[in-house]
């Protein structure tokens, strides 16, 4: 296995005048490089008639993953490497007279400082949206972290679909605006479908379709797929024939309703090639519906940058297509190696103005701001539950017991503290523990409620009731992930840690080879330890605002001594889900 060794280092490049012509464009950038050794690709891309470069669920992670730790280090490019990467491929595909498209399946929103670390009276990702929008994407769909706050989805709807001209899509996403009397109107977020031609002239039909969501904001809509597929205008989007339909949107690639809109389609159009781009479930999969179609979904938070082409035959063909797919871990030396360039000749003017801008937009949010020093690695599914080295535990045994008391009349009176573990997004990481390493690890804005006078008894069984029959998608992956590969493997190969994927499309789909990350399994609800006493004494039950239906509904199953409503529930501190590690580390981290 070759490794290029990089440092970590800030470095300055002087104005285009002041140095002699490379053909590159330099101005002032910093950009943030792994301290660690990166493995070489195993091998190069498979290049075919119609290529399409995909990202999906980026949630803001467009400064790419700083942290030392693997697998930290093999995602660590930024959205202006991306966008050098994405200008020399396009160069590429003209050299090889093919098309390239790029794509993505949505999810901006929710998820680092540079989408959610915004000054009051600002809006979540409207920033950091628009590293997007100079990127040159033929194809996105909406997502649903682009529904939960209708603010979001207002600036969506004015600020960013109009910059991509219609190719913006929400084939079976909706919201509610003034018309233009004034009257209220239910209008597509972006365009239900869109027609364009390649650059070597295909022709291609797009939808941009998210799953069956429910919980969207108000004066938004989601319509159910089985009944988008039904509508008068899908059946005339799909009734000509393109050279091949490019189906995005936000929804897993199996296990969802994809195949409704395959066969929608395929009833109509029996053998033209179809090719879907889905997101939502944050893995690597692939899929083949038929032998005509390929359906790839590409990761989550920039850790992955996904790679399909296809060979296509005459219109009218029945045989096979020849496709390929690939998981790019998105970092220089992967995308150097791609494109065939040295270090000192990949980046482009534009791609440097982004890094540019990323850093400047992270200055002015203050996402550097050290509120103390992790002592050590805590991980959301890398280490056991109850162990020192879990973030649930220490959220449950630590963080939340100590800061929800601080300046708090109820703290005297014993309660049970419960939580949903997905509010909970990334691992907290030895080292400085910044601004926006809070927002990475907990990006929700949400608050502490309470309902006071549970019976102790009764309290106590909210939490299995909570986690009867839930399921992580993503954790499902990781665990199979894992428990493909023995110990003895994973030490005797000597690979990094990083993704090791399986899917249903033949051949190897994963890009640089690695061993799996450690998976433990962890609980979807947790709880602080619950106060003695007997089953009668009463006590606060204090949640996270996101459980609040969930935990009424519960309560009111456990027991019939008293209807649990909406009155009941009072706010527990000032203090929000997005604030409480911080507050934490000043007061334990220093």
């Amino acid at each position: 296995m070759f490794l290029i060794i990089f440092s970590l280092l800030s470095f300055t490049v002087f104005p285009s005048g002041a140095c002699p012509d490379d053909g590159q464009a330099h101005i002032h950038v910093r950009h943030h490089e792994p301290s660690a050794s990166l493995p070489l690709p195993s091998r190069p891309l498979v290049w075919g008639d119609v290529n399409i470069i995909h990202t999906t669920d980026s949630h803001g992670w467009l400064l790419g993953h700083q942290k030392p730790s693997f697998p930290e280090p093999n995602y660590s490019g930024d959205f202006g490497d991306f966008a050098s990467f994405v200008a020399h491929m396009k160069e590429a595909a003209e050299e090889k007279d093919v098309d390239l498209l790029l794509v993505d399946s949505g999810d901006l929103h929710d998820g680092t400082g540079l989408t959610d670390g915004f000054p009051p009276g600002g809006v979540d990702a409207h920033e950091a949206n628009r590293f997007f929008t100079e990127l040159p994407y033929d194809i996105l769909a909406i997502g649903n972290h682009e529904l939960y706050i209708y603010a979001n989805t207002l600036d969506m709807y004015q600020n960013f679909v109009p910059k991509y001209h219609g190719r913006y899509l929400s084939s079976n996403a909706n919201i509610t605006v003034p018309g233009p009397d004034g009257t209220p109107i239910s209008v597509p977020v972006g365009s239900r479908f869109a027609k364009f031609r390649t650059r070597k002239g295909r022709k291609v039909i797009s939808l941009g379709v998210l799953f069956d969501f429910i919980g969207n904001a108000a004066n938004t809509t989601v319509q159910k797929v089985e009944d988008m597929v039904k509508e008068a205008w899908f059946a005339e989007a799909i009734k000509e024939e393109p050279d091949f339909f490019l189906l995005v949107g936000h929804m897993p690639v199996s296990r969802d309703n994809w195949p409704i809109v395959f066969n929608a389609v395929r009833a109509v159009h029996p053998t033209t090639p179809i090719l879907i781009l889905g997101g939502h479930s944050h893995i690597r999969d692939c899929v083949q519906l038929d032998g005509r179609s390929i359906a790839l979904e590409s990761g989550r938070y920039m850790e992955t940058v996904g790679f399909l082409s296809v060979d296509l035959d005459q219109k009218g063909s029945t045989k096979n297509l020849t496709v390929n797919r690939r998981y790019l871990d998105p970092n220089r030396v992967t995308y150097e190696f791609h494109t065939n360039r040295k270090s000192s000749e990949f980046d482009t003017f534009k791609g440097q103005r982004i890094t540019e801008g990323l850093n400047a937009l992270a200055e002015r949010f203050n996402l550097s701001f050290k509120f103390g020093t992790a002592p050590h690695d805590y991980y959301l599914n890398r280490a056991p539950y109850l162990s020192n080295g879990s973030l649930l535990n220490l959220m449950m045994d630590k963080v939340l017991p100590t800061v929800l008391a601080i300046d708090n009349l109820r703290a005297h009176i014993p309660n049970i503290i419960i939580a949903n573990s997905g509010s909970l997004r990334f691992d907290v990481l030895a080292g400085p523990f910044t601004r926006n390493d809070q927002l990475t690890a907990s990006p929700f804005s949400d608050t502490f409620r309470y309902i006071a006078g549970v019976p102790l008894g009764v309290a106590s069984a909210v939490l299995p009731e909570l986690n009867r029959g839930v399921e992580g998608r993503y954790r499902d992956w990781l665990a199979e992930m894992y428990a493909r590969t023995g110990p003895e493997l994973r030490v005797a190969e000597n690979l990094t840690l990083g993704y090791v994927t399986q899917d249903a499309c033949p051949g190897l789909g994963d890009d640089t080879l690695h061993t799996p990350l450690p998976f433990f399994s962890t609980p979807d609800y947790m709880s602080s330890t619950p106060p003695t006493g007997s089953s009668e004494t009463e006590i606060d039950v204090v949640f996270d605002e996101f459980i609040w239906d969930d935990v009424l509904q519960i309560l009111n199953k456990l027991q019939t001594s008293k209807e649990y409503t909406d009155g009941d529930v009072k706010l527990y501190t000032s203090i929000l889900l997005n604030q409480v590690l911080g507050v934490f580390g000043e007061a334990e981290w220093n």
